[in-house]
């Protein structure tokens, strides 16, 4: 698209909503400030590199075959920097405990992980001006099971209670590295495929194992915890149910992680954001979306998505809340997943910055609905995508559909090599 098309565009735009008491200088200047945690494994469909060739666990999948996954570090890094640099503004990557590095130090089993196992890629995201996040991994391990800190094998829990301790340590060393906190996201997989007669006694288990990880303070990684509706193979009993870790939240200060496909088709995650900012200090959100259930299809501009960035704004909470993207599309091309998605959830936020709530909240204090209605439809219609184009123009990035021919020559010149 021409510059000057454009920006011929973006001031049209730009008075139309001036007129209406926007300023879209100030709308872009936030969203700049506002850094997605990307994730690292929709370029590799969640194999990581202890056991890549081994098989996806503990209740979730990736769908599809499409040739050019990432094979190793190299590769996967290769992409999510290519990725990047058609996404306007900084951003951070969120790694998985599995995606340890043990091309110089031996392989180690998750209760043995250490900083160390994790030094090349903080030298990497340092050098590339990216900050990073943590996950603990439960799954795809000789001991995952259907149980791992809610198991009554004592060995068992012992080793994943370990394993996640290790794993908050990490988190406090990438970030005091990188002058910033780590969040640091704990979700395991616990549950039982048919009824269980005893749920008291694995949430027992599961609080203690929280209790005894939690117990260890640090300054420079945030600890949150994320519940999930059912998995795979786990289809009747969800031990960290989302009841449980609203619970824990509240009561311990933690941050809670709303995923959105961690919940009923029919409930609105945007609904929840007011009532959980009353209670803990901030929320974490992995942005996906479940299409019947927790698919993982990639983020687009949905009600859905644009509801839950509307309510960020609307609580005035874009301090108080951290935007993650988790999502693993294995049938298309996995770089274009990461650009269609994160690009989509930028899109989204922007509208939300751009929302002529001043007006809208006059009305509904005024008690007029029909006008508050009238103006949410007209909203729709305003030139929001102008502002989007300028956005990704001074940030240097492909505007509208250009990145589609850069990601096809990416695809023809690199991902297409690796089978």
């Amino acid at each position: 698209m021409k510059k000057e098309f454009v920006e011929k565009a973006y001031e049209l735009a730009k008075e139309r909503y001036a007129a209406l008491g926007i300023d879209t200088e100030a709308a872009m200047e936030k969203l700049q400030k506002v850094q997605l945690s990307l994730h690292c494994w929709q370029a590799d469909d969640v194999r990581g590199f202890e056991n890549p060739d081994g098989e996806l666990t503990g209740g979730i999948q990736a769908t599809g075959n499409y040739p050019g996954r990432a094979r190793t570090i190299e590769e996967l890094q290769a992409d999510i920097l290519k990725a990047t640099s058609m996404i306007p503004g900084k951003h951070r990557l969120s790694l998985h405990a599995s995606y340890a590095d043990f091309r110089e130090t031996g392989v180690a089993d998750r209760n043995e992980l250490e900083p160390k196992h994790f030094e090349s890629w903080m030298q990497w995201a340092a050098e590339n001006g990216m900050k990073l996040d943590f996950n603990s991994t439960s799954f795809s391990h000789p001991k995952s099971g259907s149980l791992s800190l809610a198991n009554p094998d004592p060995e068992i829990r012992k080793f994943w209670v370990e394993h996640t301790k290790r794993c908050r340590a990490i988190a406090e060393e990438m970030g005091r590295r990188q002058g910033d906190p780590c969040i640091m996201n704990l979700w395991v997989h616990d549950g039982s495929k048919d009824i269980t007669v005893n749920r008291m006694k694995y949430r027992e288990l599961l609080k203690d194992s929280l209790d005894q990880i939690f117990a260890q303070k640090y300054d420079n990684m945030k600890d949150c915890i994320e519940s999930k509706v059912f998995g795979i193979g786990l289809e009747s009993y969800t031990v960290g149910s989302n009841d449980f870790y609203i619970g824990y939240g509240a009561q311990n200060n933690k941050i809670v992680t709303l995923d959105t496909g961690h919940f009923h088709p029919t409930e609105s995650v945007a609904d929840k954001l007011s009532s959980l900012l009353l209670y803990v200090p901030e929320v974490m959100l992995h942005v996906s979306r479940p299409v019947r259930w927790d698919s993982d299809h990639v983020t687009i501009m949905n009600d859905e998505t644009l509801d839950l960035m509307q309510e960020i704004v609307r609580c005035d909470a874009l301090d108080r809340v951290h935007i993650g993207l988790d999502y693993f599309d294995a049938s298309i091309n996995r770089l274009g997943a990461y650009i269609i998605g994160t690009r989509a959830t930028q899109k989204c936020l922007l509208r939300a910055l751009l929302e002529p709530l001043a007006q809208l909240r006059e009305y509904e204090a005024n008690g007029q609905g029909f006008e508050r209605l009238a103006l949410l439809e007209e909203a729709k219609n305003l030139p929001w995508n102008a502002v989007w184009d300028m956005y990704c123009l001074r940030a240097g990035v492909p505007v509208g559909e250009a990145f589609i021919a850069d990601v096809q020559k990416y695809e023809k010149e690199v991902t297409l090599k690796r089978n």
